[in-house]
């Protein structure tokens, strides 16, 4: 069984703390990606619509031999699928894709406001939820004025928010409204596409852990309370971002990190990322 831990959401749904993501996984390459994660202990998966690698997935799944209630499997809505009618499509297609008969998170991937239609996307989430076949819902990159405006028009606020967030990028007064509104925060992007794996000061903390710098870097994550979903495709990389509970970071290691600030965004910035509407 696995040894990560869980953090429960609003709603009293666990996810596990630690993930597996596929995001530019490559088609051909995904099911083998996360049938060896599955293999070395992952039991959470993120994908999403636009990954267009959700089939695979579903097969990594269905020939894994893990029970489905072991598993936690979150996927996402596309910009062009936002509005209800469309986002209840969407995600019927998503099932369908993934070969399941519900998801434990669903997301919606991004606010697109050029599109305006993230908050009946929202509501169409709720009913969604409120099937059954999607255990939480919750968003992606939306910024406070988006989560703001869901809670005020809606009444509901998101489970989680799952956004880019780094130590380049840690996303502090997003945190603390999460913190403050009980939303559980999921970083993307936790090694920064790779961009902080040779830094000098992240290799002598790894140094001083015996630990590689991704490890480093995840620990920080899990420290600060973030659920994190690396991306590998290869084996030994993926065994090595899941062994990451046999240390800790001490205070002066944690105010090290925090000297990595730069606010550099290797995403888009949600307030103006409108693809696909």
């Amino acid at each position: 069984m696995s040894n990560v831990p869980g953090i429960t959401l609003s709603g009293g749904v666990e996810i596990p703390q630690l993930g597996f993501g596929v995001f530019l996984v490559p088609p051909g390459e995904t099911e083998a990606s996360v049938s060896t994660a599955l293999e070395i202990g992952y039991r959470h998966i993120d994908t999403a619509r636009i990954y267009e690698n959700e089939g695979e997935v579903g097969a990594a799944i269905a020939r894994s031999g893990v029970a489905r209630g072991d598993l936690f499997v979150a996927t996402k809505l596309w910009n062009s699928d936002q509005g209800r009618d469309a986002a209840l499509k969407a995600f019927d297609a998503s099932l369908d894709r993934l070969g399941l008969d519900f998801v434990d998170l669903y997301l919606i991937h991004w606010p697109a406001p050029g599109a305006d239609r993230y908050v009946d996307s929202w509501r169409a989430l709720q009913e969604i939820r409120a099937s059954g076949r999607a255990r939480a819902v919750g968003v992606s990159n939306f910024g406070v004025p988006h989560l703001q405006r869901l809670h005020d028009e809606t009444g509901v606020t998101p489970a989680i928010n799952q956004i880019e967030l780094h130590p380049n990028l840690p996303q502090a007064e997003l945190r603390a409204f999460h913190a403050q509104h009980g939303i559980v925060t999921e970083a993307w992007s936790p090694l920064a596409r790779g961009g902080l794996l040779e830094d000098p000061a992240v290799a002598k903390l790894a140094a001083k852990h015996g630990k590689t710098p991704a490890q480093v870097i995840l620990r920080w994550h899990l420290q600060l309370g973030n659920v994190v979903i690396p991306k590998s495709v290869t084996p030994s990389r993926i065994a090595e971002n899941f062994d990451v509970f046999g240390f800790e970071l001490d205070a002066d290691d944690l105010d090290v990190i925090d000297t990595l600030d730069n606010g550099g965004r290797i995403g888009p910035d949600p307030d103006t990322m409108n693809a696909g509407v």
